[in-house]
């Protein structure tokens, strides 16, 4: 535990008065802008026991009005009140407001899901100056924590450690980070094991709208269109299903889930009851990703081309972060030689392209726990499509930032699309020890290793104002009855 003393005026770096949240609330003149303001978000919900106590501990060391707890408060509602009374105060002549607004800062502990919740709302807001957010890990893989220096175990919730927290967060750099948009049309299941899909059975980034162009092929009566966006990644196969596996089970007995490390044992060991050490004998060919989808993949130079999958991979990842499954970087960094002979570069999180890697079985993601490992890289893309088709399945799995799902697959003439593009960034706070890398700071920010070895065509539909929200605002709001301890 850190024992520094921070002194008594330590917290006022931080602190936001009452009249900045409250419309009714006359301002008070008596305040110093702070150095570093912010407002934080916790799911009460996640980590167990760890989210109640940290939100007890910000709200004794700061102002209980910019502590907000998710499980009472969504955190669009509460931003667009909070703008909305800076931009009054600002028009009043209040420059404290505008230097508020300037410096403000975002916390958000929770898991992964919690934390694209977020950045989702900041994204759609499309605030003037978007405030940058820092991530405490309270989730099971805590993916984003870790990639920008943050962690990935649970933190400490007494007043030392949250005060260390709000001392990095005061010292951190910002970074930009690119943003995805998923969109998946299909036709509504007649039968089988995924009928009905109950919309909470879908990741809650992903939501049904209904404005399809008049020339899509899809625009028919009994065709969904589901759109939304993630900022870590996209996976199919394998590692889906046994996330799927882990959160059905955590569904079923959220008693046994109070523990980062009994979660993470609990989801090492289905990975081994769904046979994907051996693959080859527990699940057929059918379930490799070359049989269930055609894919294509948008070029640098702006043309659609088809990506050819070695028939042995079984688990796809369009990957935008340096960590999966709880701090892996399937990508690695790719020689001088890999760059040159395929037009390979760096894992950059804001320079427009997704990485696409696979792997064959469980084996093959092994081989993340060496230095120079990496998984089969596919293809740098600023835009991939799956096809799906009659054929080898009547379902897969597939997962969002942690977030997984039981996909139909069609089981007569229908086509499930799934097409992945570029959306926009927001920004986060790097930590020391960040492993994420920006194109605009291209020094490595980690002891990296290096291994052995244009334009965007858019559909109507995608040019449209749905597609411009993907997380937020107007249309990325949580059914009431949502359990956001489930938000990975």
């Amino acid at each position: 535990m850190d024992e520094r003393d921070f002194g008594t005026d330590f917290l006022k770096n931080f602190y936001v008065p009452d009249f900045i949240f409250d419309p009714e609330a006359i301002e008070e003149t008596n305040h110093e802008v702070p150095r570093c303001p912010i407002i934080v978000f916790i799911n009460s919900k996640s980590g167990g026991q760890l989210g109640g106590d940290l939100l007890k501990t910000y709200r004794e060391l700061l102002n209980g009005s910019q502590v907000f707890d998710l499980g009472e408060e969504a955190p669009d509602k509460a931003l667009h009140k909070l703008y909305m009374n800076l931009e009054r105060l600002k028009s009043s002549g209040s420059e404290f407001a505008a230097e508020i607004q300037r410096k403000l800062r975002i916390i958000v502990a929770g898991g992964d899901g919690t934390a694209g919740w977020i950045l989702g709302v900041v994204c759609d807001l499309k605030l003037a100056q978007p405030p940058p957010v820092a991530t405490v890990p309270l989730g099971t893989g805590n993916n984003l924590p870790f990639s920008f220096g943050w962690g990935k175990k649970n933190p400490g919730t007494d007043s030392q450690s949250v005060k260390s927290f709000l001392e990095q967060v005061m010292k951190a750099k910002e970074m930009k980070i690119d943003s995805w948009h998923i969109m998946m049309k299909m036709k509504a299941p007649k039968e089988g094991s995924c009928d009905p899909i109950a919309p909470l059975e879908l990741p809650h980034s992903l939501h049904a709208f209904h404005r399809l162009s008049d020339s899509d092929a899809l625009n028919e009566v009994g065709n969904h269109t589901y759109r939304g966006g993630f900022w870590n990644y996209f996976s199919m196969g394998m590692d889906a299903q046994v996330s799927y596996a882990f959160h059905s089970e955590r569904k079923l007995h959220p008693e046994r889930f109070k523990n980062q490390l009994i979660n993470q044992g609990t989801y090492a060991k289905l990975g081994c009851t769904q046979g994907w050490f051996a693959a080859s004998l527990f699940h057929p060919s059918s379930r490799n990703i070359a049989q269930l989808a055609k894919v294509k993949i948008l070029n640098r130079e702006g043309k659609w081309i088809k990506l050819d999958i070695p028939r042995s991979i079984r688990s796809i990842v369009c990957l935008n972060l340096p960590s999966f499954s709880g701090g892996f970087n399937p990508w690695g960094t790719p020689s001088k030689r890999r760059k040159a002979y395929r037009d390979l570069t760096e894992p950059f999180v804001d320079d427009g392209f997704i990485e696409v890697v696979g792997f064959r079985d469980a084996w093959h993601g092994l081989v993340l726990l060496a230095p120079k490992g990496h998984g089969t890289r596919l293809a740098q893309t600023q835009r991939i499509r799956f096809e799906f088709h009659k054929g080898a399945a009547d379902h897969t799995f597939m997962r969002i930032d942690g977030e997984p799902w039981k996909q139909p697959l069609p089981v007569d003439d229908d086509t499930v699309v799934v097409d992945i593009s570029h959306h926009a960034q927001v920004s986060m706070l790097a930590n020391e020890g960040c492993k994420s890398k920006s194109i605009q700071d291209p020094t490595p920010s980690l002891s990296g290793h290096h291994d052995d070895e244009g334009s965007n065509e858019e559909s109507d539909e995608d040019s449209t104002e749905e597609r411009k929200k993907f997380g937020a605002a107007d249309t990325f709001k949580f059914p009431e009855e949502t359990d956001i301890s489930h938000l990975s």
